[in-house]
């Protein structure tokens, strides 16, 4: 679910509304090379922190003294605030080497012994997964790097084992366990290759299940889970990478498009010391259902998982003996639409007598306590509101912890209820602050990272105490960003509901130019997702797309956002599932509706209406501009599906059904059916090299628009993913691009 000086010399004239000279030399003013190139409005994060000694301390990376441009691992009293050097950068030197290791990531064995460092990483898919692992003995210095005789940048998620004396990792789909007192390296697996999978995933289950890190040590540290996908039968799709040497390099990738034959996974345990897999006897085709969550149970003789039926509206939850293979199905969640896979880990209480569960069987997405012999369930929370996420679970205090927001879908808040269900929810959140709120609680709950924004505001994180939600101390305050963008002519921004087909409320931001005149008419850009996946009407800081929404209002535009029926918002059951089959359907007429009635409001010229999207925002913009060329004159779709059989089997599926079931809501839903409707200016922006929504859609929208001889605009990206990032000044000129295009074709000001 981006050339050079004269272009840039030529943009800045082009899209001036006052003289260039002011624009560049007025600081009141933002411009594309302030956001995107010149690094000047990145703000601090508190990342990479880690809870130690059960809540009673952390660490996290800080900028080191003695090592320029690296960084030591630093010790907080979580209490007092103590602070020590626990890990100095000059310790992370290997031998015969001078240069310390760039620490991407990291983790503590249990005793807190021993330290595991991540670096020299390299992408995979969409993130750096594969690098090198390093072992740090914290008595004795010692510094070793797992799999010695490895080539670099081969490792993948290496873990300690629960003793802290071994690590496991998959190494070129193979796992592996090292003591780490001699280096001996034990082979649990051996069959690994481009087809057999072990320890990890195939593009399809990393995308769309979230699943990477796929094996698990048992809680005695004697055994490993895994799981196993065979890729035979699943077709490959080409990327053509034509700009890297004389000759084009062929890039085959393991792809199933919806409808297509898919890897089958399965699961089992073994013993870390090697041998045979005793593989779980989960009932099912192999390739027609998805084991999309695994770990350990409550003891180190069973696993509990998660399995989806392909059409992903029914979720089956077995426990596994190792031992025998045999699987009990303690629990089944079905729906008429798709479910939610439960989070990354089922919460076990009671000593694994029972676990969490999180379920909109009665309308709404709420959290039951289930036993785990298949018994009875428990409604925790209870109401007429979604349970966004859990956050956490004292089981000493009796508490759950959670995200919500009964009362308004652009909001996230921290609630607590008892774990008996008993009593009413308390909202942990103060009142007072309006806004997105995120926690990292510690494993006892008894504190958390707590960071909250707003869309005006910049993200600050504090240390809290989580059973008063009062803070000990201020962790990042952005302050030095703050003064900076505070020097700025800040657009206002305001939240609104607008009424669509049967009075349904459908909420949406707008941002309005500084200096805004209500009694004159102002061109709109509309921003739009509008699929399952994600929300955009979400009250939180927007980062650099944000601030280039704000760029535009400067310049003239009123910018808005509309979430339309189907988007993921805590709206209940029946909202985010009214969307099922109907994508690029449903969603494009709630955006029409929203974006009539909008054009109705006094300020709001209806003769210069945009809309742009990326990803499922780019199919929502071409179904928009084509079902409806009355309302929209102008179009922007960055890397757009267009024809949903050309997406991955596991999305589209769980949102459209199998196509060969219902191949006409496929055809009815694809924005390549309604080419033939463009009347307004459309700009199509793809990259070349797109693995995730292949750049085959573009190709495919240029041949119906041909065939309808309609004009259009295109950029293509040479060997450029998804994100439209790779390359210097790549993600600047995307957006230069952008803003050029919306300049020529919607005159920016009032009128």
């Amino acid at each position: 679910m981006i050339h050079r000086r004269v272009i840039g010399v030529i943009l800045v004239i082009a899209l001036a509304t006052i003289p260039a000279f002011a624009q560049q030399s007025d600081h009141s003013l933002l411009t594309l090379e302030r956001i995107f190139t010149s690094q000047e409005f990145t703000g601090e994060t508190f990342g990479q922190a880690r809870w130690i000694d059960g809540g009673a301390g952390y660490t996290k990376l800080e900028k080191s003294a003695a090592a320029n441009s690296k960084r030591d691992i630093v010790r907080y009293e979580t209490a007092t605030g103590k602070r020590s050097v626990l890990v100095g950068a000059d310790r992370l030197i290997p031998a015969g080497q001078t240069a310390q290791l760039d620490i991407e990531d990291y983790s503590w064995s249990a005793d807190g012994k021993k330290l595991l460092v991540f670096t020299n990483s390299q992408r995979v898919w969409r993130q750096n997964t594969r690098g090198d692992f390093w072992v740090l003995e914290l008595a004795s210095g010692k510094l070793t790097r797992l799999g010695r005789d490895a080539k670099p940048s081969t490792l993948m998620f290496a873990k300690f084992s629960p003793d802290g004396t071994r690590a496991g990792y998959v190494r070129e789909n193979n796992l592996y366990v090292e003591n780490l007192a001699d280096g001996r390296v034990t082979p649990l697996t051996s069959d690994g290759s481009r087809t057999i999978i072990n320890g990890t995933f195939d593009w399809v289950y990393e995308e769309e299940l979230d699943l990477r890190d796929g094996w698990r040590w048992s809680p005695d540290g004697k055994s490993i889970a895994y799981w196993q996908l065979d890729a035979e039968g699943v077709r490959d799709f080409y990327l053509i990478n034509d700009t890297d040497d004389l000759y084009p390099k062929i890039i085959p990738i393991q792809y199933p498009k919806a409808g297509t034959t898919n890897s089958a996974g399965r699961v089992g345990a073994v013993s870390a010391e090697g041998g045979a897999t005793r593989w779980l006897e989960v009932p099912g085709d192999p390739r027609n259902n998805y084991i999309a969550r695994m770990n350990w149970a409550a003891s180190s003789s069973e696993l509990v998982l998660q399995q989806l039926n392909r059409l992903q509206n029914t979720n089956r939850v077995f426990i596994g003996d190792v031992r025998s293979g045999q699987v009990k199905n303690v629990l089944t969640d079905r729906d008429d639409a798709w479910v939610d896979i439960q989070g990354d880990d089922i919460e076990w209480i009671e000593d694994g007598k029972r676990f969490i569960w999180v379920s909109e069987q009665d309308g709404w997405r709420h959290v039951y306590l289930v036993n785990r012999d298949g018994g009875s369930q428990k409604l925790i929370t209870n109401g007429a509101f979604d349970v966004i996420t859990v956050e956490g679970v004292d089981e000493t205090g009796g508490w759950l912890y959670y995200l919500a927001s009964p009362d308004n879908a652009t909001q996230r808040y921290l609630y607590r209820t008892r774990l008996d269900g008993q009593g009413k929810a308390e909202r942990m959140t103060p009142a007072n602050q309006p806004g997105t709120h995120t926690y990292n609680v510690s494993p006892r709950a008894g504190w958390a990272f707590h960071t909250y924004s707003t869309f005006a505001t910049l993200p600050r994180t504090e240390l809290v105490r989580l059973t008063e939600h009062t803070v000990a101390r201020v962790l990042v305050d952005n302050a030095a960003l703050k003064e900076k963008l505070g020097k700025l002519k800040r657009p206002a921004v305001e939240f609104f509901q607008v009424a669509v087909a049967d009075g349904v409320q459908l909420d949406g931001w707008i941002i309005k130019p500084p200096g805004f005149d209500p009694s004159k008419k102002y061109p709109i850009l509309f921003y739009v997702y509008g699929e399952p996946a994600s929300q955009t009407v979400v009250d939180r800081w927007g980062g650099s797309r944000g601030l280039w929404h704000q760029m535009l209002a400067q310049q003239g535009y009123l910018v808005a956002s509309v979430d339309n029926r189907g988007t993921p918002g805590p709206r209940g059951r029946a909202w985010r599932k009214s969307i099922y089959r109907q994508i690029g359907s449903l969603s494009s007429q709630d955006q029409a509706a929203a974006t009539r009635a909008i054009c109705r409001w006094p300020y709001v010229d209806s003769s210069r209406v945009a809309i742009w999207g990326w990803s499922g925002g780019g199919e929502g913009t071409l179904s928009a501009i084509f079902r409806y060329p009355d309302v929209y004159g102008t179009g922007m779709a960055v890397a757009p599906v267009v024809d949903m059989r050309y997406y991955d089997t596991i999305y589209q599926e769980r949102y459209m059904g199998l196509p060969k079931e219902n191949a006409e809501d496929y055809k009815r839903c694809s924005p390549l059916t309604y080419a033939d409707q463009l009347k307004g200016n459309l700009l199509v922006v793809h990259g070349t090299g797109d693995d995730n929504v292949h750049y085959q859609n573009t190709e495919a929208l240029i041949n119906a628009l041909v065939e309808a001889n309609k004009p259009f605009t295109m950029m293509a990206y040479p060997n450029r993913s998804h994100g439209i990032s790779e390359g210097k000044n790549t993600t600047r000129h995307v957006y230069e691009l952008l803003t050029r295009y919306l300049r020529e074709k919607v005159p920016a000001g009032p009128r």
